[in-house]
Order: structure tokens, then C-alpha cells, then sequence
């Protein structure tokens, strides 16, 4: 038996095409066992694949483009099979690439297919006993009612009868037709078009040219199937709108304090009220590690896997048997729940405590209940392991694993013994496996829930794991424990972000497949649609920050192709390695920087060399020293200063390099020590740091990128959105374009250099239009921070006359989120607080209050809280009507 795959595809010079199963004969699914196309003819590539004649299984497959740079590309199409019967000697197929970044595959992902899209019309499937032809084509957005027709040129294909067409299936994603056409029926041509089966009428055909029907000389007898791609018609696209919000920041009259899984249900209710179709929120991962009010960074989880405890509802685990565990804490949640902002630690410890109260009340049956054992066999792979890391944690009273007296270095046996349930300290460990449970089950009731009410649940994947959390513990070869990971400066952080997270080692990585990333996308898809890839830039490169700095603008970004050496040279540049890698520290830096307290640092932290310039003292030489020294000096102004001093360089040493290889430092043009070189050496290096950051690169990230991301965004049927925000390489755009990852677009941070502002209605269709997101102000905040900027803004993009009102009013807010709801983009989703912001009534006095981090300062306190309770907003039917209306009139959740 054999199968002959015939792919319709335009190859320009240089490129090749190959093919790749799920069986021996077609590879096994590993991207090193490539099967090669040859091409046939100026339209089609084609392989002959040899089966044995009593092969009888479902082939899967896929196609794989090498471009001329050698990067792989995959085929979008995700599902391409034959269901191979040995009673036939011959398969032809014949396929159509099927672009990954195309539009339509969108509407295939759970978030439309199972959720905001009409289910597929049913068709009784009408198979020819005798079928020689199979026809599948693809069409996601018909209305209800409607399915696939076709019609052709011969007797079988219905001679173009619209009356009685061929009305083809709903099966896998595809509509079929089998049919059998006889020898003389080809060449053929034929068209898809639209039929509704309620009213047994033909809509339409599709538009463009005929398909045609081809017989090759070569052919035997046997099937033929046409893989046709998407019918080509004409059709709005959806678009809808969305709410975010932090699950800590909501509020209900059943809070314990702090938002929690259960109070979802009621933002859902809101949002099918008001015509949202989303509800994004930010990590709900574990962050417990130090165990207070520095665990609110929902960013920094230790557990990339495990739910975080503060989000668990009480009263559900209670039930009304154990009821009496949870009344007498009725008081202290009131006080709680009355709190402007939450109290991380008290909620925490109230928690803690009534969750180990009801873990002994339901303890003996919990150890049987079989659902229990379904979850626990599912998950075993994460959850043992951060079961006994957290017994470890509180057993020593930190969660620094190197500073444990026993199990500082993650051993499988010795774990798995440790974890066994004939230890005496079993009930400890078997608590987190009690937790994570309800948590699991409560907030997978969430999710259910939302499916119901057609409202997709958009998660939110952070960039990195934290330094001491039980991932790195378990496998600290996946990271790179010596490096930290951070952004460069930018106007909200201007000495850029170090966020402490060890960068990943994706070459450890890619040798199992990005299991570990893998099982985060599947742990993911229990409970969201679709998701976020925070700071997606990281899988092109990652902005390194050497452990021995503090501030992020001592990073730079990794990997990264090097400034060789011989390059000053060829541009006639003196290359003095001490003037360039070496803070430069002279008399007129430290009279800038520390003015009248000159002297004193000279005394105190400097010493002089001959040249009569200075450097900073052995135990001073790095930012980490200098924080670990004011740690008992509180001064920091001398502190920030002497950062400034360190940071005052112009090259890197690339390690290992021999003083061959360096990279610039990020803004070489804001340091006195680039300032103060000679005019020629600053215009002959000016253009070297231009070329490092902005051209040199972009080829090598895009190839890092395409070895990671295809292969995840493959595993996963979730809508994936990427944060592409920041100092944005060309590749980036590209690359999402071609994977079909949505993009993030702000209406203050223009992409396009030199631009002040963005505006909403010049959005791509596949991305997400926001005013602001979590890292910023909201709009009533922002509108307060700069008047110079915000009259323009007024002026250009609101276009509106005369002098910008001082304070953001309701009709401001309104017309900033109607720009976002007519945008083309697929996605606008807005902070609640930028919602509420259009009610005079229901807004908040002061909007310096809804902001919920602030990017620059590494030590935030994580807890916002909306001012109004669910049940409240849910009551206020005037603004309910008015935001549904703005809404529907915006062309948005209509086909």
C-alpha cells in the first residue's frame, strides 16, 4: 500500500519542503527523521510513501518548510489525517500549506471553537458506498443554521445544480464529502459554497477563481483526497471586548478579604450582563515564599504548577458538617473584607490556620475519597514535589533550599521517601495535597461555570520561576541560577526592572521537547481558554542581569551576537579597555552626582590612582556589595549614587572572551563617561551601539525564537496572546504574525519609533487594544501625570478644541474606551477601574489609588482592591445598560 502526498505550494529559491508523521514510515513525530518533498510540477511538491499491505491505522501528519536561513517552519494546519483501510492499495492526497499565522486558525482554538462560537450545524452524513473522492474544506464562522455545500462540472458533482447540491459534514474540524467519481468525470473544476439547512437554500459559492480536479498519469486506482484549506468567502470578523482584573482585587460581600476562586463567578455574571465576552487575570500560581506582604507579587510563583492558597473559599470546604470551624473567624473577615486594600499577611495567617483545622476534621476521609486519587495520579508529577518543598520551607523557615540542613539538592528516591505515607510526618505533606485540591476544584468549577455562560477565561504565564521556588529546586539545570532576569530602562523604570528570576537554559530545555513548559500549558488549559505570555521578548533573548548587580540597566540582553574587538579598529577607534569596561569616576562625575558630599565619598568608598582618576574601593566594586553595605547604613541617596557610579560604562567584557568580545551597555548616551569622550569617538561609536541593538541581531533572535515557540504554541488549543511591549526587535512582529500569536498594542506606548501615541483604530486584527494594563497608571491616573502630554493628547488624538480639562472626566473616559471598542483589533480589554472610570458615580475619588504595581520599585506592595462589591456593580443597572450598549453599537461579539 502506498500514499501519495501532494502539497500545493510556491517555494522560492533556496527553500525546502518535508513531510513528518506519527508511524515509523513517516518519521515518528521527531523533527530529526524530516522526509523530503520533491517538487513535481510548477504547482505541487510530492513524496511517495511505501506502507505494508496490511497497515490499517489513522496516519496524522504535517508539512515542514526549511527556509532559506534554515529556520523550520510547521504547516498551521493541526490536523491533517487519513484513516488508511488496508482493503485499498492507494491513497492520493492533496494538500494546501496552510499558513500558521492565517486568521482563520483562530477560530479553532477552544476559546471560539468551544466557547464563543454557535455550535457546528449538524448534517446527516451521506457517504457513497463506492467513494473514490474525499473532499474536506474548512469554514469557522458560518451562522447557525448553515453548512458546506458543493457543486462542479460533471454528473457526480451535480452539474453545478445549485437546487441540489452536495451538501458536505461537519467531521474533525473539517466538512466531508465522499464521493465517486468515474474516470471520465476529470479534469473536473467545482466550487464550495453556503447552504442553510433549515431553509434548504443555497447562499452562495465562494468567491474566486474554480477549483480543478487533476488526474496525475501516475495515479493507481484507490482513494483521492483534496485537503482544500478554508472556504474562500466573505465575512465579518468577530471581535470582542474584555474585563482585567487581579483575582485579589475583587470584592464581594463573601470575601474573606482578599477576591477569591469563588468570587469569579459573580465578575462572570457582570460581564454576560454587560456584553464582555473575557475575563483576564493576572497569575494565581503559589507565590508563598517568605511568607508576608512580599508574596503579594503574583509574578514570582514557587510553584509554576500549584494554586495559590490565598484564593481558597472556606465556607466550600466547610460545608455545613464542619461550619463550625469557619464561624468564629465571621468577625475578623468583616474587618477584613471592609479594608480598602487587602492585607496579605493577616489573610494569609487566618487561612493557614482554618485550612490545617479543616485538613484534621476531613482528613481520614479525604485520604479515600477516589476523586482525590484521580487528581492526585494526574498531577503527581508537580505536586509531590512541591508537597514535601513546602513541608522543607516551613520545617527550616525559608524557602532558600540552599540553606536547608537536609535536601538542599532535589533527589527523586530521597523525595519520593520522604513523601511516603508511612512517614510520621505524612499529615504535613498530605495538607498540600489537601489544598491544592479544593483549590483545584474551585476554581475548575469557575471554569465550568464561565463555558456556560460563553465567557473565555484568559490566563496569564509569567516569564520566569522564582530564584527559591520548588521548580528550580526540583531541576535547577532548566535555569540559569548565576544569571537574573530583567527588562532594559524604559520611561516607567529608567534604571530598567531586575526582577531576581533565574533566565532559562533552553538548550537543557529543547533535549526533552520543553516537557517542563509543555506541562505548564496543559496545567494551564484545566482552567483557561486562552492565555498571555508575559514579556513573550524573553523567548527571542532574555535581558540578563549579572548576579552581582542590582539595577536592570547593568543587563543586557542574552544570547546576543558580540562586538568583536577588531570592529573599533576598522573604524579607527583607540581601544582603551579600562576607559570603556571600567566606571569611569572623575572629578567632575562624583561633583554631578554627589555634589557638596564629594569629598566624603572620595574618604570614604574611593581610592585615587596615578592617572589622578578613581575607583571604587575592593569591598564597593559592585552593586551587590554596595546594597549588602547599606544594609546597615541607611543612606540612600550615597547608595544610589555610588550605583550610578558603577553603571557609568560603556562596554561589557563578553566572560571567556580574552578582552576580545564585548556588548554595549543599554543608554551609553545618558552616561557622563560617553558624554566625555571626544567628539570623533563618540561619532564613530554612536553608530557601532546603533548596529549592535537594532540590526545586527534581529536574523540570530528570530532563528532563537522559531527553535521554541512553534513547537509550545503546537501543544496547546488555547488562544495564545503575547506581551510584545518594551524595546521590540522587527522580528518580533514577524514571527507572531507568522505563528498567529496576538499582539498587545497600547494607546501610550507606540511601537513605531518616534511616535508619541498609538491609536487604536490603526490595530492589526489578530491582537488585543488596552488603555493600560496592570504595570501602569489607569487612564484617570495617567491623564494627571503629565499636562504637557496630555494636551497634545487631546489636542491630536481625542481631537478635541482648546485646553485639556485638569482631571480626567466621565466623558474622557468614555471616549478612550470607545476608540478601544471600535478598533479592528480582535481583542479590547480594559481594567475594570478604566470602565468604572466613565460613571461619575461609580468611579474612585482618588485614581491614584487603582493602581496596582508599579514597575520601578522591586519591593511593591501587590494589593488593590476594588472599591465596589460585585454584588453592587451587578445591581447598577443604568451603567449595565449604557457600557452594553457602547459595546453592541461598536460592531463587537456580532458576526
Amino acid at each position: 500500500m502506498k500514499i501519495s502526498f501532494y502539497l500545493k505550494y510556491s517555494t522560492v529559491f533556496g527553500e525546502e519542503l518535508f513531510i513528518l508523521g506519527n508511524n515509523k514510515f513517516l518519521g515518528d513525530n521527531d523533527p530529526s527523521q524530516l522526509i523530503p518533498l520533491e517538487w513535481y510540477n510548477e504547482d505541487f511538491w510530492r513524496v511517495v510513501i511505501d506502507f505494508p499491505e496490511d497497515f490499517d491505522d489513522f496516519v496524522h501528519y504535517k508539512y515542514i518548510l526549511k527556509d532559506k536561513k534554515g529556520i523550520q517552519i510547521f504547516d498551521g494546519e493541526e490536523n491533517r489525517f487519513i484513516n488508511v483501510s488496508k482493503k485499498t492499495t492507494s491513497y492520493s492526497v492533496f494538500d494546501v500549506w496552510n499558513t500558521a499565522g492565517n486568521v482563520w486558525n483562530v477560530f479553532f482554538t477552544r476559546a471560539f471553537s468551544k466557547i464563543l462560537l454557535s455550535p457546528v450545524t449538524k448534517v446527516k452524513n451521506l457517504k457513497t458506498k463506492k467513494a473514490n473522492h474525499i473532499f474536506r474544506v474548512k469554514a469557522p464562522l458560518l451562522n447557525p443554521g448553515e453548512t458546506i455545500c458543493m457543486a462542479g462540472s460533471t454528473r457526480n458533482l451535480k452539474n453545478w445544480n445549485t437546487e441540489d447540491p452536495i451538501i458536505l459534514s461537519p467531521e474533525n474540524n473539517w466538512y466531508t464529502a465522499s464521493i465517486f467519481l468515474e474516470e471520465n468525470e476529470w479534469p473536473a473544476t467545482y466550487k464550495y459554497g453556503i447552504y442553510n439547512i433549515v431553509e434548504e437554500r443555497f447562499i452562495s459559492f465562494e468567491n474566486g477563481e474554480n477549483r480543478v480536479i487533476r488526474k496525475f498519469e501516475e495515479e493507481e486506482k484507490g482513494i483521492t483526497i483534496f485537503n482544500d484549506g478554508f472556504v474562500n468567502y466573505q465575512t465579518s470578523l468577530w471581535r470582542g471586548a474584555g474585563v482585567s482584573i487581579p483575582v485579589f482585587s475583587l470584592r464581594t460581600q463573601k470575601s474573606f478579604g482578599v477576591g477569591e476562586f469563588a468570587d469569579i463567578k459573580l465578575l462572570i455574571d457582570w460581564a454576560k450582563k454587560t456584553g464582555l465576552k473575557l475575563i483576564q487575570l493576572l497569575p494565581i500560581n503559589d507565590t508563598s515564599a517568605h511568607q508576608n506582604w512580599h508574596d503579594s507579587y503574583p509574578y514570582a510563583a514557587i510553584s509554576a504548577f500549584a494554586l495559590h492558597p490565598i484564593y481558597i473559599n472556606l465556607e466550600k470546604i466547610a460545608g455545613r458538617e464542619f461550619s463550625w470551624i469557619i464561624k468564629p473567624l465571621k468577625k475578623k473577615q468583616k474587618h477584613l473584607n471592609e479594608l480598602k486594600e487587602f492585607d496579605y499577611e493577616k489573610v494569609m495567617k487566618l487561612k493557614l490556620s482554618a485550612l490545617k483545622e479543616l485538613f484534621e476534621a476531613k482528613k481520614k476521609n479525604f485520604k479515600n475519597d477516589l476523586d482525590y486519587f484521580k487528581f492526585f495520579e494526574l498531577n503527581r508529577h508537580w505536586l509531590v514535589p512541591y508537597a514535601v518543598f513546602c513541608y522543607l520551607r516551613d520545617k527550616y523557615n525559608t524557602a532558600d533550599f540552599s540553606k536547608w540542613k537536609s535536601n538542599k539538592t532535589y533527589n527523586e528516591q530521597a523525595i519520593q521517601k520522604l513523601a511516603s505515607p508511612k512517614q510520621n510526618h505524612y499529615d504535613k505533606i498530605l495538607f498540600f495535597y489537601f489544598v491544592q485540591y479544593h483549590l483545584h476544584l474551585q476554581m475548575k468549577q469557575v471554569a465550568d461555570y464561565a463555558h456556560n455562560q460563553k465567557i473565555v477565561l484568559k490566563g496569564d504565564i509569567p516569564i520566569g520561576v522564582y530564584r527559591f521556588g520548588c521548580d528550580a529546586w526540583v531541576n535547577p539545570a532548566l535555569y540559569n541560577m548565576d544569571e537574573q532576569a530583567g527588562a532594559p530602562p524604559d520611561d516607567f523604570a529608567i534604571k530598567g526592572q531586575n526582577w531576581g528570576f533565574p533566565t532559562y537554559n533552553w538548550e537543557e530545555m529543547s533535549k526533552d521537547n520543553y516537557n517542563w513548559w509543555r506541562r505548564r500549558f496543559d496545567q494551564m488549559s484545566n482552567y483557561f481558554d486562552s492565555f498571555r505570555i508575559d514579556h513573550i521578548l524573553g523567548f527571542f533573548r532574555i535581558w540578563s542581569i549579572p548576579m552581582n548587580a542590582v539595577q536592570g540597566i547593568m543587563g543586557r540582553f542574552v544570547p546576543a551576537i558580540p562586538v568583536d574587538i577588531s570592529e573599533f579598529y576598522q573604524r579607527n577607534i583607540s581601544f582603551d579597555h579600562d576607559r570603556y569596561c571600567e566606571p569611569f569616576i572623575i572629578e567632575e562625575v562624583l561633583t554631578n552626582i554627589f555634589k557638596e558630599r564629594k569629598n566624603e565619598i572620595k574618604e570614604k568608598y574611593l581610592d585615587e590612582n596615578a592617572h589622578g582618576n578613581f575607583r571604587l574601593k575592593e569591598s564597593l566594586n559592585t552593586q551587590a556589595k554596595v546594597a549588602e553595605y547599606f544594609k546597615k547604613e541607611d543612606d540612600e541617596f550615597v547608595k544610589n549614587g555610588l550605583f550610578d557610579l558603577i553603571s557609568n560604562v560603556i562596554l561589557f567584557e563578553e566572560e571567556n572572551s580574552h578582552g576580545l568580545k564585548f556588548h554595549f551597555r543599554i543608554s551609553i548616551d545618558k552616561t557622563s563617561s560617553f558624554f566625555l569622550l571626544d567628539n570623533y569617538t563618540k561619532s564613530v561609536l554612536w553608530p557601532l551601539y546603533i548596529d549592535y541593538f537594532y540590526y545586527r541581531q534581529n536574523d540570530f533572535w528570530k532563528k532563537e525564537a522559531m527553535k521554541k515557540l512553534p513547537s509550545l504554541k503546537r501543544n496547546t488549543n488555547m488562544l495564545v496572546c503575547g506581551e510584545d511591549l518594551g524595546m521590540v526587535p522587527p522580528c518580533v512582529p514577524e514571527v507572531m504574525r507568522e505563528l498567529g500569536i496576538l499582539g498587545l498594542e497600547i494607546e501610550r506606548m507606540p511601537k513605531t519609533p518616534g511616535s508619541e501615541f498609538f491609536h487604536p483604530n490603526d490595530a492589526p486584527y489578530l491582537s488585543v487594544v488596552t488603555p493600560s494594563t496592570h504595570d501602569m497608571s489607569t487612564i484617570r491616573g495617567w491623564w494627571e501625570e503629565n499636562r504637557e502630554q496630555t494636551q497634545r493628547f487631546y489636542n491630536y488624538m481625542l481631537g478635541q478644541y482648546g485646553e485639556a480639562p485638569f482631571y480626567c472626566e466621565p466623558w474622557i473616559s468614555k471616549k478612550i474606551v470607545l476608540q478601544h471598542l471600535y478598533s479592528p483589533a480582535m481583542w479590547s480589554i480594559f481594567q475594570l477601574s478604566d470602565l468604572l472610570g466613565m460613571s461619575e458615580k461609580l468611579r474612585r475619588d482618588d485614581p491614584e489609588e487603582e493602581r496596582i504595581n508599579l514597575p520601578s520599585d522591586p519591593n511593591h506592595y501587590w494589593h488593590y482592591r476594588m472599591h465596589l462589591n460585585l454584588e453592587t456593580l451587578l445591581q447598577e443597572n443604568e451603567f449595565n445598560e449604557e457600557l452594553k450598549k457602547y459595546i453592541q453599537e461598536s460592531g463587537r461579539n456580532i458576526l
